[in-house]
């Protein structure tokens, strides 16, 4: 069963996607900390809480864009936070429930982020993956992402191996 578009401002988010509300706070922390576990060979703790998910809520250019169960009336599937700078998108913490990965659920994700990125002028969309998920470069190149570069880490203190940050982007 389908859960049926909605609209964001005028702006529609396809892919069953839509625009995170407030209440959905707790689901995307639940959603996150389960997809991110499997960074716990090299990240000490969850991977986000809700006091940081309330303030990404609130920056003027910033939004989570979620994916809800069908099943369960109030429980999400999916979610990522995608945020517009100038012509540029950048997201992160695109996250899938583990039991529903490999579904088609990452894709209608990063489709509906780049819908949201372009609504709103963007011409490139960016995001930072961490050098030890050897998986990720594969999969996101299917998708038209190229790496443009290096970063170090930010949270130094919860690392527990060395590690660095790729950063990736495709135009739009």
């Amino acid at each position: 069963m389908a859960v049926p578009v909605r609209a964001v401002g005028d702006v529609m988010i396809g892919g069953q996607a839509r625009r995170a509300q407030p209440d959905d706070m707790s689901e995307i922390v639940r959603v996150t900390n389960l997809a991110y576990i499997v960074e716990s060979f090299f990240i000490d703790g969850e991977r986000t809480h809700e006091a940081e998910v309330r303030a990404l809520m609130a920056q003027p250019q910033s939004a989570f864009l979620v994916i809800d169960d069908p099943a369960v009336d109030g429980r999400l599937l999916a979610s990522v936070y995608v945020e517009t700078r100038d012509d540029r998108g950048y997201f992160a913490m695109l996250a899938v429930d583990p039991v529903h990965q490999r579904t088609g659920l990452a894709r209608r994700l990063l489709q509906a982020v780049e819908e949201h990125c372009r609504a709103r002028g963007c011409r490139h969309l960016d995001f930072d993956m961490i050098n030890l998920r050897t998986e990720l470069p594969a999969f996101y190149a299917r998708f038209g992402f190229e790496q443009i570069g290096t970063a170090e880490m930010g949270d130094r203190h919860k690392l527990l191996r060395e590690c660095y940050r790729i950063k990736m982007s495709k135009p739009l």
